[in-house]
């Protein structure tokens, strides 16, 4: 089909796991991948450690060892001469493949704009495998991914976690065993997008009203099924959209919320806590740094941007140093693109907020930095204790960087999945390209 012969081949020997628990279940399997052992490079491991000269093994597709002067017999030795190895990049927000390249109207299929609550849509349904920005995002190291829907309702509906590789099918990036997540989103754009529909919401207590009456319905239909398996009576006809409301309710499905003020977010929590969900991650929040405090206190992560701001009224208050001072009150730090060119330099982005912090006098470690874009963010996915750092028995998912990532001049120079290297600077045959990019000098990844 559409995506370049050697990845094809490489597609046709691996075996779909399928899984009966859900109606459209991942079958994403690893690539074939080789015992490697990467030596004498700089590690930012993700867990907060710096190694410096140290080594990484990887073996049957996960991290075996990380530390210094490694051996394994039989391994095949990648010497990293001055590179840097860190965990795979991972992008909480991003509307790739839903959204896709080229940016037409025909491809606009990120927000169901007819009813201001749509909780049964589920965003990789609209999701293109074959989207260009797929591997222009893999040549800035991102390995994991959530695509969700857009903003324009108040509940959007659910979100997908991919891994970042090729696939014919969406189904074959589906992130093996991570949980779906709920978007919902606050403030202008509902109001704004329903209101000029002459319907609600219009206003910030329509949109909290609107909230409130889809949750009341998600408790009924609950407390109804409930019933009728304690009276062994026949279950109510299903519902998709309070289905996933209820998977929400049982702790099954993690809400991301679109939000910026401040005051939001704390209405959000309040509504949260009415109705007993928790709420996983706001998203662009920012203004979290004047609630880090509440934030910390209630383990929710906020993914922000480094320094996008002032393009609306919501979005004024905006500093560089949010992420910093999240982290500084305890609370979890995100760096989330939601942009298709964005995500090619999460690792820039994330530079960014450490230098605005020095100025601001915050200090802020590389090891600490590069957690925002792993570690926490695989927290914010609930998929940490597979991906996100570099520890035995997780994902191999990693980059070798030329140098610094968090230098202007880095580039991701092997891009590792599951031990498998995806992504290769100086092989082409390794630099997969979709349909759109075949003839239009699209090589190494977008370069």
């Amino acid at each position: 089909m559409k995506i370049t012969l050697r990845w094809l081949s490489a597609l046709a020997l691996v075996v779909p796991m399928l899984s009966q628990a859900e109606p459209y279940p991942s079958t994403y399997a690893p690539l074939p991948s080789e015992t490697v052992l990467l030596k004498g490079g700089t590690i930012l491991t993700g867990t907060g450690e710096q190694i410096d000269n140290g080594d990484v093994l990887i073996k049957d597709g996960k991290i075996a060892k990380v530390g210094k002067d490694l051996k394994a017999r039989g391994a095949k030795v990648v010497e990293l001469e001055g590179a840097w190895v860190t965990p795979g990049i991972i992008d909480v927000h991003s509307h790739l493949g839903a959204g896709g390249v080229p940016g037409v109207r025909a491809h606009s299929d990120v927000n169901e704009m007819t009813a201001p609550t749509t909780p049964d849509v589920w965003i990789e349904h609209s999701v293109w495998p074959q989207d260009q920005g797929f591997v222009t995002a893999l040549a800035g190291g991102i390995t994991a991914l959530q695509i969700l829907p857009g903003s324009a309702n108040l509940i959007g509906g659910r979100t997908v976690t991919l891994k970042n590789v090729p696939s014919r099918t969406v189904a074959g990036m589906k992130f093996p065993g991570a949980p779906y997540g709920l978007k919902m989103a606050c403030g202008e754009n509902p109001k704004r997008v329903y209101g000029n529909k002459g319907r609600a919401p219009s206003t910030r207590m329509g949109n909290v009203a609107g909230y409130r009456a889809a949750w009341i319905d998600a408790l009924d239909y609950k407390a109804k099924i409930e019933k009728a398996k304690e009276k062994g009576d026949p279950l109510p006809k299903q519902d998709l959209a309070k289905e996933t409301l209820v998977g929400v309710l049982d702790g099954e499905i993690l809400v991301h919320n679109h939000c910026y003020r401040a005051d939001e977010m704390a209405t959000m929590l309040d509504v949260a806590k009415e109705f007993g969900y928790k709420v996983t991650a706001f998203h662009h929040a920012v203004e979290a740094y004047k609630i880090a405090d509440l934030l910390a206190d209630r383990g929710v992560c906020s993914a922000v941007w480094a320094d996008w701001w002032g393009f609306k009224m919501e979005a004024y208050d905006g500093i560089k140093e949010n992420a910093a001072l999240l982290h500084e009150a305890g609370a979890c730090a995100v760096v989330h693109s939601d942009d298709a060119h964005g995500i090619q330099r999460l690792n820039q982005e994330t530079a960014k907020v450490v230098g605005a912090a020095k100025r601001a006098g915050i200090n802020i470690p590389k090891s600490t930095a590069i957690q925002w874009i792993t570690l926490n963010a695989a927290k914010a996915l609930g998929i940490d204790a597979m991906t996100g750092s570099l520890e035995p028995g997780k994902m191999a998912d990693l980059v070798v960087w030329n140098k610094d990532p968090f230098s202007v001049y880095a580039l991701a120079q092997q891009v590792y999945i599951d031990g498998a290297v995806v992504f290769d600077r100086a092989d082409v045959s390794k630099q997969p390209m979709m349909d759109f990019g075949l003839g239009n000098g699209v090589i190494g990844g977008g370069q």
